[in-house]
């Protein structure tokens, strides 16, 4: 394995954070195939796996069923945690009831960010998820139709795209001072709220997590781009996955261990010598 560990948990337990497209889904398939080893070995051992993605709560719920898992997640860039309700017999008394959730919510309304978005769209001439149509979707992210209108069904947050990437800074300061935040996922601009991102919201899950288990868990990080430094961060075990032509996000960020090969073939093999590693008293 590449790089030092930044910093070290004294505890047996892993939970697992992964971003989705790029790093446990492949970038052009959205395929978890070759990640199947490390998925069944997280299931047979029992280790939480939180998708911690810019993904909406239908496309979660959707990837979940077709890989049989039932865990907590982290919808649209950290905008809230969903634990399902009687998850491992716990009570998440911090969170708000929906059914069949309790939800720890830390975005803005998907109704504030809309509201900004069409306040600054002919000065900037951009459009969101919530000005395109589904095959728009389509065509910007290749996603299939089904899985584009789960992409537009918003809760939080507003993917988009701008006609000049240049004025990106100019958009970001009218979006903070509005109390709104600009990030970059793999294929599209991201506007949320202000108070979060991914690694407040690990933050949030592993608080959760150890308080209602009576455990400490040492919390493994996976993904791929900028929107995911802030979760890197947040985690024991940071993992960086190349983008595909071979490329790596610059985040700033010392210790980042980095997986050899691209999405679901580089996240399988890394979370297999973590898993493996822990398991033998380490790493």
């Amino acid at each position: 394995m590449q790089g030092p560990i930044r910093k070290k948990r004294a505890c047996a337990h892993a939970v697992v954070f992964t971003d989705l497209d790029g790093s446990l889904l492949d970038h052009d398939s959205y395929s978890f195939e070759n990640a199947r080893p490390a998925l069944d070995r997280i299931r047979r051992s029992g280790v939480p796996l939180v998708f911690t993605s810019s993904k909406t709560r239908p496309e979660i719920e959707q990837l979940q069923a077709s890989m049989g898992i039932r865990e907590p997640f982290i919808v649209e860039n950290g905008a809230a945690v969903f634990f399902p309700e009687g998850y491992r017999g716990w009570q998440v008394i911090e969170g708000l009831r929906q059914p069949p959730y309790a939800v720890i919510r830390l975005g803005a309304s998907y109704r504030d960010v809309r509201r900004f978005i069409q306040a600054v769209r002919p000065r900037f001439n951009l459009q969101g998820f919530g000005d395109l149509s589904v095959e728009d979707i389509v065509r910007l992210s290749g996603l299939p139709l089904e899985q584009a209108g789960l992409a537009r069904r918003r809760e939080f947050t507003e993917p988009f795209i701008l006609e000049d990437d240049s004025r990106i800074p100019e958009l970001r300061a009218m979006a903070e001072a509005s109390g709104l935040a600009l990030t970059r996922g793999g294929r599209f601009h991201h506007l949320m709220g202000s108070g979060q991102d991914k690694g407040l919201a690990v933050r949030k899950a592993l608080e959760a997590f150890c308080r209602h288990s009576g455990q400490r868990f040492t919390a493994i990080g996976l993904g791929d781009s900028a929107n995911d430094r802030a979760m890197l961060a947040s985690v024991d075990l940071a993992v960086l996955l190349p983008h595909p032509d071979g490329t790596y996000e610059e985040l700033g960020l010392t210790g980042l261990r980095k997986a050899r090969h691209p999405g679901s073939r580089g996240w399988n093999e890394m979370v297999l010598e973590l898993l493996d590693a822990l398991e033998e008293g380490g790493p």
